[in-house]
């Protein structure tokens, strides 16, 4: 059985930190899409995408402390089975109520309460497995808040602190979510870099750099910091995020995208280090552009996953992110045309047509990928006929001469 509905999903942006400027932002209601689940959920679902990223809004939901509200969540949760949507559910993306953050003597306990309302909610409420992402870039979060003042605790020289008690309160929250439902799935999410050397690098000190990327999922698996109590079990389904700006030159920047001079990583040898790592189930969990190169890059991406699958990795998704276009989080004012449906002045969604059609022939493709994979093949089929057949087609489809129906 297939663990999503569709490879591709779409994911709705919930960041709910406080920015910074000290202003709490919630892009889930900025943009609307509390009040338009149902629009929402219905143009996705038209394109070909089943499966979606949410968040809980932590901020939102705990009304005071160990009290919760999770009637906005139950609402989605009821438009997804009324459209035949699969969730994906965060329970920090970037936010916590007013007042506490990971190092603060409560925050475990508070989170833990949280992971044991969410849990047994859903459990009444809910007839779908629950797919629960703990805490959304446990790197991220501990740079931009423990680093570079980005939102609370607005700290610098602390990285590495707040993501020991990031996965401190992430692994007592998986622990609760599996007393109250032995099934659910844990998915874990984590930005997906490549740091580059150039010349007058410290080669060493960059390795180094690469390797921190993996340090949260090493310790939810407890192969760092055993005290915490890891386990290799808590990695159920990896989730990697990746964006134009996922790789760059130590001490210089980001490098180009699209990448004339071939300077770039390949996407696909990226997730096959992390397979190589972990070998578990896979997805890229966040990918997207904005402007005129939002349909190159997907295919670019869409690309890369298929030579990942045609090499027999468990890779079980796709996520565009976002479905709708948001603003930024420090200039609520100032958006990006990022979406696969932009928004207007009173956030009406505007369909990108030349993005939506691109999206729709990229399904196609993966959809070929996956039913040549060699994990779909009878094993007395040779690697070579395999991997003919599938670039064959693949071949076709990307150059317009398959046929399909729209």
């Amino acid at each position: 059985m297939k663990t999503f509905k569709t490879f591709f999903m779409g994911g709705y942006e919930c960041a709910d930190h406080i920015n910074r400027s000290g202003e709490r932002v919630n892009l889930h209601l900025t943009t609307e899409h509390d009040v338009r689940v149902e629009e929402d959920y219905q143009d996705l679902s038209a394109i070909g995408i089943k499966v979606v990223r949410e968040g809980i809004c932590w901020s939102a939901v705990e009304t005071e402390p160990y009290v919760f509200d999770f009637s906005e969540v139950h609402n989605r949760i009821k438009a997804a089975e009324k459209y035949g949507i699969q969730q994906i559910w965060d329970l920090i993306h970037f936010g916590y109520p007013d007042g506490i953050y990971p190092t603060h003597p409560h925050f475990c306990d508070r989170f833990e309460a949280l992971c044991g309302a969410f849990a047994s909610f859903y459990s009444r409420n809910s007839s779908q497995e629950l797919f629960v992402v703990p805490v959304n870039e446990i790197s991220f979060l501990s740079w931009h808040s423990g680093d570079v003042r980005g939102t609370v605790p607005f700290a610098v020289n602390s990285g590495w602190d707040i993501k020991y008690h990031l996965c401190k309160a992430a692994l007592a929250g998986i622990r609760v979510l599996k007393i109250i439902d032995p099934d659910c799935r844990i998915v874990l999410v984590e930005p997906m870099i490549k740091i580059h050397a150039v010349n007058d690098s410290d080669h060493a000190f960059v390795y180094e750099l690469n390797q921190n990327q993996f340090q949260a999922m090493d310790i939810i698996a407890g192969r760092m910091c055993p005290e915490l109590g890891g386990s290799e079990e808590y990695l159920d389904i990896l989730g990697f995020n990746y964006y134009w700006n996922s790789q760059w030159e130590h001490g210089v920047g980001s490098l180009d995208w699209p990448d004339p001079e071939g300077k770039r990583t390949a996407v696909s040898e990226l997730l096959t280090t992390a397979w190589n790592r972990y070998k578990k189930p896979m997805f890229l969990s966040e990918t997207g552009h904005f402007g005129v190169g939002r349909s190159e890059w997907i295919e670019e991406i869409s690309l890369e996953c298929i030579e990942v699958i045609d090499n027999g990795i468990p890779l079980i998704g796709l996520c565009i992110y976002p479905v709708t276009d948001r603003p930024d989080w420090d200039d609520l004012s100032s958006y990006s045309n990022c979406g696969i449906w932009d928004l207007d002045q009173q956030n009406n969604r505007i369909p990108e047509l030349s993005y939506i059609e691109t999206i729709r022939q990229c399904i196609k493709g993966i959809d070929i990928a996956i039913q040549n994979s060699p994990l779909n093949q009878d094993i007395t089929k040779t690697d070579l006929e395999i991997e003919t057949k599938t670039n064959s087609r693949i071949s076709e489809f990307f150059n317009g001469s398959a046929s399909f129906v729209l």
